[in-house]
C-alpha cells in the first residue's frame, strides 16, 4: 500500500485497475508525484508503467481506483481532456509534424491571431523564442521540423507543454536515442522546470539516469504497486531485487566457454572519415565487446563487416575465406548473423505478424514453390518462440504489439534460426527491462558454451564489463585499447574510450 500522499501532490494515483477483457493490465498501479520533484517510476515491462502511463494521458480510462489531479479528482475521456488539465506527455519517440516550423508546431491548434483574424506569425515566433529562452536552449523557430535530432524535437515537446503551462510533465524513456550530451541537456531543462514547481514523472531502465535525476522512485511489479524510494536512500541491488526478485550480480550470467580458433578475421579496414586502421579477430566460443561513446564509429565498422555499409580498403574473413565487401548475402552464407541496434526499424516488419518475423530468414524452409505453407511457418515460429521465451498474445499479432524485449528476443530468435557460427549484436539489451536483459545476456552466453564467436556493440559499461571475454574499445573511429576481461576496468575502458589514456591495442 502506497503511503499518504502529501496535501501539495501534484499527481496521486491510488489502486488503479485497468483490464482489457480477461487481461488485467493494471491490478493495482499507485503513484505520488509531489510539486517540485522528479518522481522515477521502474519496473520490468509489463509491470504495468505504460498503462498507468495513458490513463494519466487520457488514452485509457481506469476501472477502478482514485486519480486525482492537484488535489481534484479527475476522469479522463480523451487526450484533449488531459491537456487541458495541465498534463504533457513526452513519448521516447516525438510526434511533430515535419513539414511545419518548430513555431508552428509548438503553438499547432492554437495559433495566436492578430486583430483582423489572421495568424499572427511573428508573435507565435516571439513566443517560440520566449519559451526556447526560458529552457536554455537555441532552437530557431523558423527551422523545419524535418531533419531535427530526436533530442531537439523532445525539447519542442517540452515547450509546447510550457506554453499550455502544463503542471505535470511525464517524459517516457526519453533518453534511449539521445548521446550523452543530449542526455546533460535534457537533465538541464528538467531540473529547471522541476525548480520552478512543476512535478514531473520520468520512466528509464537506465538507473544510473534514475539515481542522477530523481528526488524519489515507485517500483510496480506485475501490474502492481511495490514501493517507494528517495533515491538517496536506497541501492541499486535493493531496487533490482524488488523488481525481479533476483541480485544486480545475476544480471550478468556469464559463463566460461572453451575458445577456439578464429572464426571473424578483420584486417586493416578503412573508410575515410568513418573509421580507420580496424584489425582484429573473434574466436569460437569468444565474446568480443565494441566499447566507446555514442559516434567512436562501433556500428559502422559493424555493418561494414556484415557487409550492409562500403569500405574503403582491408579484408573480412570468415574461418579462413574472403567475405565479399558490400553484400550481406554473402555475409549470411559465410555464417553471420547481424541484430541491429534499431530493432523497429532494422530488424523487424513492424506491420508483419510475430510468426512471419520470425521465420524471415527461412523463406526456403517455409515454403514451396515460392507460396509460403502456413503451417510451416506456425511450426517454424512456435518452435523459436519457445526456445527464446518470447511472450506474445498470438503468433500471428502484429510484431508492432510486443514488448521492446520481446520484439529482441524475435529478432535474435530470427537470426539464430540461420544457425550462425558468428552473431553480432548491436546494443543487445537497449531500453528492454531488466528482467528480459537477464535473459538476453543469460542467451548470448549459452551461445558462446555451444562455440558460436559473438561481437557484442554496447553502450552500457556494466554490460561490456559483465559479459565481455575481451573488449576492443574505440575513439573516433580507431581502436584505443584491447583489454581482456581481467584488464578491463571501468577507469581503463573510459580512459580509452576518450582518448586520454596511454593504452595502445595489443
Amino acid at each position: 500500500m502506497a503511503a499518504a500522499a502529501p496535501a501539495d501532490a501534484t499527481l496521486v494515483l491510488r489502486d488503479v485497475a485497468k483490464s482489457f477483457g480477461a487481461v488485467a493490465a493494471l491490478r493495482s498501479g499507485s503513484l505520488v508525484v509531489e510539486s517540485g520533484s522528479i518522481h522515477a517510476l521502474i519496473g520490468e515491462n509489463g509491470a504495468g508503467k505504460s498503462t498507468m502511463v495513458k490513463i494519466i494521458a487520457g488514452l485509457y480510462r481506469r476501472d477502478s481506483g482514485v486519480f486525482r489531479l492537484d488535489g481534484e479528482e479527475v476522469d479522463f475521456t480523451s487526450t484533449a481532456d488531459s491537456k487541458a488539465a495541465g498534463v504533457a506527455v513526452i513519448y521516447q519517440e516525438p510526434t511533430l509534424f515535419p513539414d511545419l516550423t518548430v513555431a508552428e508546431n509548438i503553438f499547432v491548434g492554437r495559433q495566436p491571431l492578430s486583430r483582423l483574424g489572421l495568424i499572427d506569425r511573428r508573435r507565435m515566433r516571439e513566443e517560440a523564442r520566449e519559451l526556447f529562452a526560458r529552457l536554455g536552449v537555441p532552437i530557431d523557430p523558423d527551422r523545419l521540423a524535418e531533419g531535427l535530432s530526436i533530442a531537439d524535437q523532445q525539447i519542442i515537446e517540452i515547450a509546447k507543454a510550457i506554453s499550455l503551462d502544463a503542471r505535470l510533465l511525464v517524459m517516457d524513456e526519453p533518453t534511449a536515442a539521445l548521446s550523452g550530451v543530449e542526455v546533460d541537456r535534457l537533465f538541464g531543462v528538467a531540473r529547471s522546470l522541476r525548480d520552478r514547481g512543476a512535478g514531473i514523472v520520468f520512466i528509464s531502465h537506465r538507473f544510473e539516469e534514475v539515481f542522477d535525476l530523481c528526488d524519489t522512485l515507485t517500483v510496480m511489479r506485475d501490474g502492481a504497486y511495490v514501493s517507494t524510494h528517495r533515491t538517496d536512500e536506497v541501492t541499486v541491488d535493493q531496487i533490482v531485487k524488488e523488481m525481479v526478485g533476483r541480485s544486480i550480480e545475476a544480471l550478468f550470467p556469464k559463463e566460461v566457454a572453451p575458445i577456439g580458433e578464429a572464426v571473424l578475421e578483420v584486417e586493416r579496414l578503412d573508410r575515410g572519415g568513418v573509421f580507420h586502421d580496424i584489425s582484429f579477430q573473434v574466436r569460437s566460443g569468444e565474446i568480443v565487446a565494441l566499447a566507446g561513446l555514442v559516434g567512436a564509429g562501433r556500428s559502422e565498422v559493424a555493418r561494414a563487416v556484415f557487409g550492409v555499409d562500403a569500405y574503403d580498403s582491408g579484408s573480412v574473413r570468415m574461418n579462413g575465406a574472403d567475405v565479399a565487401p558490400r553484400s550481406p548475402q554473402a555475409a549470411i552464407a559465410a555464417g553471420m548473423a547481424f541484430v541491429p541496434e534499431d530493432r523497429r526499424k532494422q530488424g523487424l516488419v513492424m506491420e508483419l505478424s510475430v510468426a512471419r518475423n520470425l521465420t524471415l530468414t527461412l523463406r526456403s524452409q517455409v515454403s514451396r514453390f515460392g507460396l509460403i505453407n502456413n503451417r510451416a511457418e506456425a511450426r517454424a515460429a512456435e518452435d523459436w518462440s519457445r526456445r527464446l521465451q518470447v511472450k506474445t498474445g498470438s503468433p500471428q499479432h502484429a510484431a508492432a504489439t510486443m514488448s521492446g524485449g520481446n520484439q529482441q528476443k524475435v529478432v535474435l530468435a530470427k537470426w539464430l534460426a540461420t544457425d550462425p557460427t558468428l552473431l553480432i549484436v548491436d546494443e543487445p539489451t537497449r531500453g528492454i527491462d531488466i528482467g528480459t536483459k537477464s535473459e538476453v545476456h543469460r542467451l548470448l552466453s549459452d551461445l558462446a558454451g555451444r562455440g558460436v564467436a559473438i561481437v557484442m556493440i554496447s553502450s552500457e559499461l556494466p554490460e561490456v564489463l559483465g559479459m565481455a571475454d575481451r573488449v576492443l574499445v574505440m575513439h573516433e573511429g580507431r581502436i584505443t585499447a584491447e583489454l581482456s576481461r581481467a584488464e578491463a576496468t571501468p577507469e581503463r575502458v573510459m580512459h580509452a574510450a576518450t582518448a586520454s589514456t596511454e593504452e595502445t591495442v595489443a
